[in-house]
């Protein structure tokens, strides 16, 4: 607990801190008040605020206070809140022979009637911001104070920290530049590279997490070092990892000379081993090109649906007012968990799943049928792709037809890469597995299929609605004629039709129809 003295001194007040080692007895729990002194303890102020802010109002209206001066910042950014909306004052005074804080900055913007402010130094950049403000600085100091992490990356104003794209840190990082870090972080709005001389593990990780606490995606750190030690990598390789979600990456940029001089003795190297190594290469590589792209096309989907599946375990934790899009369409969300996984994607409206395959995904709704053949549920760059619904689709109001495609990753099995088990009669003589389950947010809904093929590549069965009933129960039994079963379904034109489109060997198609049973309640 500090006590703070308020003294009157003509049409001013003035705050510091008692910093008396011996305080009276008589003023450890209470506040004394006299004709010119007033003493308070911070925990008396900041628990009874209700009190405090009037009684201060008071004090300025019948001493005429136009002026408030402050030992230090510390003090008056815990004060200066107490006086807001008292229009007399116009000045605030900082005595001690500091360089004005960021916090204080902000304090003073928010107490909205200073016009002028009078201080010992003050950096450039928030003298640019006070002077938007409208606020007159006065300086007892000639040369404005820049800090070393200011001074390094040549931010003078305000203008440059909000438009600045590209940082670079000096390792190890100070207090003072930590401060300012963050300071930076809280102005700016168009960062894009961090960079780093020296690989510090301490400061490289104070600034993820700094990232991470103002929020910054797709951020690149350049550490421009020669990485040797296995485990120093193994270590940036996990922090890749770690923050994959919000893309921050850390890349690692060799030196010239190093490149050179690591590239020529590895020509030499090679050059002895070539002739015997060519073929074997060619043949290995081939297999081993395959294998692994394929073991990690698993990996990379397994880790997205271990995401999927932690939010999915969370969403009934979830308790949101209705959307703006259900109060327009009287809909209501049924299924929480998908409308919780437009947290990872906000294109997410549905999920899909065939029994005895690995088609167990979320489903995507793109502005075109182009940009998920190659980009993952994290919208990035993936020869994947993801499952995803017809641009054309509704998923408020289902159309008639419901398309959903996706790629035929045979090898890893990923995608649609298991849905030709579909073709097997072992699978089809089961009868749990001719329904499919694909749901929206706003309904669970049960799928029964009646038609299997495939067929050469063509277009004449994508179509999402019809020009009449006619025109529904042409394509109806076009689609049942091609089925290379007879499921004995009855299709008419009122039923809703799922049908999901792969591609398969020879340039051909795979698809599946199915009809809506019903909504299920």
């Amino acid at each position: 607990m500090k006590k703070i003295i308020i003294r009157l001194q003509a049409n001013s007040l003035f705050f510091s801190y008692q910093h008396n080692k011996n305080i009276r007895e008589d003023l450890m729990n209470t506040n004394i008040i006299s004709d010119s002194e007033l003493v308070f303890s911070d925990d008396y102020i900041l628990d009874n605020s209700q009190i405090v802010m009037p009684f201060f109002k008071e004090l300025c209206d019948m001493n005429k206070i136009t002026t408030l001066t402050f030992q230090n910042c510390e003090i008056a950014c815990l004060m200066l809140k107490y006086f807001k909306g008292i229009k007399l004052i116009e000045k605030v005074r900082i005595k001690k022979e500091e360089n004005i804080s960021y916090a204080f900055c902000e304090e003073l913007i928010a107490f909205k009637t200073a016009k002028n402010l009078e201080c010992y130094a003050i950096p450039n950049y928030m003298l640019e911001l006070l002077d938007k403000h409208h606020i007159t600085v006065f300086t007892k100091s000639e040369v404005f104070y820049i800090s070393p992490f200011m001074q390094r990356n040549n931010i003078t104003d305000y203008t440059t920290i909000f438009y600045k794209k590209e940082i670079e840190v000096f390792t190890p990082m100070s207090e003072e530049d930590q401060n300012d870090f963050k300071i930076f972080l809280s102005i700016n709005h168009y960062l894009k590279v961090v960079k780093f001389k020296i690989l510090n593990r301490k400061d490289l990780e104070f600034i993820i997490s700094s990232l991470k606490e103002y929020r910054y995606n797709n951020i690149y750190i350049e550490l421009y070092q020669d990485i040797l030690e296995p485990k120093d990598i193994l270590y940036l390789r996990e922090l890749n990892r770690q923050n994959k979600k919000r893309k921050i990456i850390i890349e690692l940029n060799y030196s010239e000379e190093y490149l050179n001089r690591n590239l020529f003795k590895q020509i030499s190297l090679n050059t002895l081993k070539v002739c015997g190594l060519i073929l074997i290469s060619i043949v290995v590589g081939s297999f081993g090109y395959v294998f692994v792209r394929n073991y990690v096309s698993m990996q990379e989907v397994s880790q997205i649906q271990e995401d999927v599946n932690n939010t999915i375990s969370k969403a009934d934790e979830i308790v949101e007012e209705p959307k703006e899009e259900e109060k327009e369409s009287g809909l209501q969300i049924k299924n929480r968990y998908i409308d919780a996984l437009t947290s990872i994607n906000p294109d997410v409206v549905g999920y899909l799943k065939v029994n005895n395959t690995n088609v167990d995904y979320p489903v995507v709704l793109g502005t075109d049928n182009v940009y998920y053949l190659e980009h993952n549920l994290y919208k990035e760059y993936d020869q994947n792709g993801w499952i995803y619904m017809d641009f054309r689709n509704s998923v408020t109001s289902l159309n008639d037809n419901t398309i959903i495609y996706g790629h035929n990753m045979y090898y890893s099995g990923v995608m649609f890469g298991t849905l030709h088990r579909v073709l097997n009669s072992s699978w089809q003589e089961d009868p749990n597995n001719l329904v499919i389950s694909f749901n929206t947010a706003y309904e669970t809904m049960n799928w029964q299929v009646f038609s299997i093929y495939t067929i050469p590549k063509t277009s004449d069965y994508l179509r999402v609605s019809f020009d009449d009933d006619e025109d529904k129960m042409n394509y109806i039994n076009m689609v049942k004629g091609r089925s290379k079963k007879d499921y004995e379904q009855e299709v008419t034109a009122n039923d809703k039709i799922l049908t999901l489109s792969t591609c398969t060997g020879n340039n051909a198609r795979l698809v599946i129809h199915a009809k809506l049973i019903l909504p299920i309640p």
